[in-house]
């Protein structure tokens, strides 16, 4: 046996091992929930196993949403390499744990959406029944899409599993199909509107600083706008989504906070990021690292709004098995969630994050298009400014769609761009066909290195 072919097996072991360890953790965690319920609520009866068991699957279901909806949080960042792959994963599970458990809420909506009419539930044992399903089934589902990279909504999935669970129950009848309908809708407009408010942001930032002579000075003066705006995004963002159910306040209200935390950040980092301009290159990546900061704080602002809004996808089916086992024993449709319920919610998040989140933030950040800082702030922004619509025009928008129709758009423009640059080129070349190829090239190579100014001067004269 030679050396390459123990080498290969080393890696195939290497990889077992580590895939040992991530199922073992996830294995644990659930076991962990089973022992703890059992322990606080001893099994009298069905129900009391029914908890139990719901309890472990509802553990599954926060993993599963770790594992697959966090990504499109982070992935932007770690993508354009404003942030390690293990330093998103640290300010991820910190910043969606606290979301759940500060702003998570004390009560959640047990039907999610409104999709299924209760009424026409017959009786507690078949609702318990049926938030099992829904959970089990939107589980399983986050799994399969984790498995195969594919970025889902966590929401949609609990919804499709309500819904399924549901027509089983109570027949047709029994779904909203309206609300459905603007479900399904979502699934379009979320990605076409993060895509095309991406692409906005992305020529707006080409055309006011990277297209100038002077890009460093354009940026000087341009970046502390775009992080003031920022600012009042996620600002606004938070106030509207990550703080719901803490403090619940109109949109008017949302947006003058967001215009004061504009104006405060403007002030402090406009003589800052003057500072650091000095310090750099009269260059694109230059100006691209004055975007670092900013998209750190931004997967930090994404992942506590995701986990006190998304840890209900989780927690809100177990909490009302858990209202209509250790409550009253009524159908539900607000139930209270008790600490325990919101610690599985919140430690799954993190913990499925930790194990199997890199796959699917990959995917995001890398795998779609190339992110530079300036194309991931783009996008950060999409996802916010998006969500700020979305929630005044009554439209159901899913963060995952956000924020792979901004990644798309993103690369759409850039693609775009670079075919347009590449004809002109071309066209370059046709001209001057008869002279010396060194002539050529130089002549490309100062076109390509040129301000948009410049080449439409160079065009001009050459034409």
């Amino acid at each position: 046996m030679n050396f390459k072919n123990i080498a290969r097996i080393e890696a195939a072991t290497q990889s077992s091992r580590q895939e040992l360890f991530r199922l073992g953790t996830a294995l644990l965690f659930i076991i962990g929930i089973m022992l703890y319920v059992s322990t606080t609520h001893p099994v009298n009866n069905t129900r009391d196993l029914l908890l139990i068991i719901a309890a472990m699957i509802g553990g599954y279901m926060a993993l599963n949403i770790g594992a697959n909806d966090v990504a499109n949080n982070v992935g932007p960042a770690v993508g354009s390499k404003a942030i390690t792959m293990m330093g998103a994963i640290i300010i991820a599970a910190i910043f969606e744990a606290a979301g759940a458990l500060i702003a998570g809420g004390e009560v959640v909506g047990t039907i999610k959406k409104g999709i299924i009419d209760p009424a026409m539930i017959p009786d507690t044992d078949t609702f318990i029944w049926l938030m099992i399903a829904a959970l089990l089934a939107g589980a399983i589902w986050l799994n399969i899409a984790t498995a195969v990279g594919a970025p889902v909504s966590t929401t949609h999935s609990i919804v499709g599993g309500v819904l399924g669970a549901g027509i089983a129950v109570g027949g047709l009848e029994i779904a909203n199909w309206s609300k459905m309908s603007m479900i399904a809708a979502s699934w379009i407009i979320s990605p076409l509107l993060g895509g095309i408010i991406a692409a906005i942001f992305l020529m707006l930032l080409k055309k006011t600083v990277i297209y100038k002579d002077d890009i460093i000075g354009s940026g000087q003066k341009i970046v502390p706008f775009m992080i003031g705006a920022m600012a009042w995004a996620f600002t606004t963002y938070m106030c509207l989504k990550g703080l719901k159910k803490i403090w619940k306040m109109d949109f008017m209200t949302a947006a003058g906070i967001g215009i004061i935390a504009a104006v405060l950040i403007f002030m402090i980092v406009k003589p800052l990021i003057k500072r650091a301009a000095n310090k750099l290159d009269n260059d694109v990546e230059s100006v691209n690292q004055l975007f670092t900061i900013p998209l750190i704080v931004a997967a930090a602002f994404l992942s506590f709004a995701h986990g006190a809004n998304d840890v209900a996808n989780a927690v809100g089916p177990l909490a009302a098995i858990n209202e209509a086992i250790v409550g009253g024993g009524d159908i539900v449709t607000k139930a209270h969630i008790p600490i325990w319920v919101m610690l599985v919610g919140a430690l799954g998040i993190a913990i499925g994050l930790g194990l199997y989140g890199p796959k699917l933030i990959k995917t995001v950040g890398a795998e779609i298009t190339e992110l530079n800082k300036i194309r991931a702030f783009c996008v950060a922004m999409a996802a916010a400014i998006t969500v700020i619509i979305a929630s005044q025009l009554g439209l159901p928008v899913s963060s995952t769609h956000i924020a792979v129709g901004g990644v798309f758009g993103v690369g759409f423009l850039r693609e775009y761009l670079k075919r347009d640059e590449m004809s002109i080129e071309e066209e370059i070349m046709s001209h001057h066909i008869d002279k010396d190829p060194e002539e050529v090239n130089k002549i490309l190579e100062q076109f390509s290195s040129t301000s948009i100014e410049g080449k439409r001067y160079m065009l001009k004269e050459l034409k």
